[in-house]
């Protein structure tokens, strides 16, 4: 067996890797670079679970980053139980082949409970008193505290949201080298995130200043990493889940179903507004470029399709037949599948008056928005001293008072510059791999049903 690093670096697209990715540049140069074929939704769950599996999601069952459990009649994002998704897993094939072959799993997703060797995944603590307390989940447990004594706590307030930056990458990058070190896995598998949210924040525009110095930042940690591979005679590859588009504004599909008496809201303190999925005759699960549309009443299936492919930016909805030609024929998916046009993207927003939207709407709560919500990569432009409101909020979160983080603004969509999620028209808009073993790549594009079999083949061949 040959040790293999994988390297998956979030957004990275053929035509970003030149001038500002010397390190990237070079280990295509001396390996080789292919287009990925990647699936529908091409989002980070999907994707790394074909990855990880081989299968599209109709094999695997991830159709997003979250989906409307039927059984709990609530949509649930960005869980992370490996047991969620189904078929034979990369290290579970290697193990097959040699019962030496070893894994470690850094920061991809479905991270927790799998039969990996070694993991990490984000995880914070929520005391009672209402604080999220930035926090990692590892195994074997012992690795938490190794991880934490070594490089500090994991710093999850630049993982995501308006603070986001390259410092949760650089943590990410050091707590996979000192897993190589320590454990010398078969195969290790990481996740840099920091250069998709700055081609959400700014579009894919490599004249902005911003992106130039997303790449160079990225850049920096894959060439930490390669070097220590090569230190260690590792095989590299890098890998990235999609491309990100240039987007111009939202298309507020649940707004459309609710002005049609399909959606159900449940009223809360100060007349704000819940969605209530269980009582809704149909609703969507916003995932970027993508909607789950969920018709709880089938007598009105053709009235919803009828009226989401009305909509203003609205390129192709799916019934049954369309889901299986695109392997998204699963029971998690919803009845309906709306793709967007190119330059648009899916909001999840329900409510028809600002006044009544829920609470969590302006803060950065990923996992009580029943749809993925990029807005809250920006801090409200309406705040007069933004940085300093931040702070001033989270300082008194550290003193122990209540204190609601609204910070961002729900109604501007328009901040958005970058989407994904449709296959892209342009190859050198869409994912990409790299290995450092040119003969073990294939003359043409990679599909991701084909990564974990080429994954395997850089360890055995």
């Amino acid at each position: 067996m040959t040790p293999t690093l994988v390297i998956l670096v979030v957004g990275l697209t053929p035509k970003l890797v030149g001038q500002f990715t010397p390190n990237i540049a070079a280990l295509a140069a001396r390996g080789a670079l292919r287009p990925l074929e990647t699936v529908t939704p091409a989002v980070t769950c999907t994707v790394q679970a074909t990855l990880a599996t081989g299968l599209p999601p109709s094999g695997h069952g991830a159709v997003a980053n979250g989906w409307y459990f039927r059984d709990l009649k609530e949509v649930l994002l960005w869980r992370q139980p490996n047991s969620l998704l189904e078929g034979e897993k990369i290290w579970d094939a290697g193990k097959a082949r040699d019962a030496s072959f070893t894994c470690a799993k850094m920061f991809w997703w479905y991270n927790m409970y799998s039969t990996a060797d070694y993991s990490a995944t984000p995880r914070p603590m929520y005391p009672a008193d209402g604080r999220k307390i930035p926090d990692h989940y590892a195994h074997p447990p012992e690795l938490h505290d190794e991880l934490d004594a070594k490089l500090g706590r994991f710093p999850l307030f630049t993982f995501w949201g308006p603070t986001a930056s390259i410092n949760s990458s650089a943590w990410i990058t050091d707590a996979t080298l000192h897993v190589m070190e320590t454990r010398q896995p078969t195969l290790t598998l990481t996740y840099l995130p920091h250069l998709d949210y700055d081609l959400q924040k700014f579009g894919p525009d490599l004249q902005h200043p911003e992106v130039q110095q997303s790449l160079r930042d990225i850049d920096a940690l894959v060439g930490k990493l390669v070097a220590a591979a090569d230190a260690e005679g590792r095989r590299v590859l890098v890998v990235s889940e999609y491309g990100i588009t240039p987007v111009t504004d939202a298309i507020h599909i649940n707004r459309a179903l609710r002005e049609a008496g399909l959606i159900a809201v449940r009223p809360e303190e100060h007349g704000r507004e819940i969605l209530d999925a269980g009582a809704s005759a149909a609703f969507a699960m916003s995932d970027h470029q993508l909607a789950h549309v969920y018709v709880n009443d089938l007598s009105r299936l053709s009235e919803v399709k009828a009226l989401v492919e009305g909509l203003d930016g609205v390129e192709a909805v799916w019934d049954e037949e369309g889901k299986r030609a695109n392997g998204l024929d699963h029971p998690r998916s919803g009845e309906l599948v709306a793709i967007s046009k190119p330059d648009r993207w899916f909001s999840y927003y329900y409510w028809l008056d600002e006044a009544k939207a829920p609470d969590f709407a302006p803060t950065v709560d990923i996992h009580r928005k029943p749809g993925y919500d990029p807005v809250e990569l920006f801090l409200d432009p309406d705040l007069r001293s933004p940085k300093l409101a931040a702070g001033w909020k989270l300082a008194k979160r550290k003193l122990g008072f209540r204190q609601m983080l609204d910070l961002i603004s729900p109604s501007r969509t328009d901040l958005v510059r970058g989407s994904h999620g449709r296959l892209t028209d342009d190859p050198g808009d869409g994912p990409l791999v790299i290995s450092s073993e040119a003969g073990l790549l294939p003359e043409g594009p990679v599909r991701a049903v084909d990564f974990k079999a080429l994954t395997l083949s850089h360890v055995f061949d």
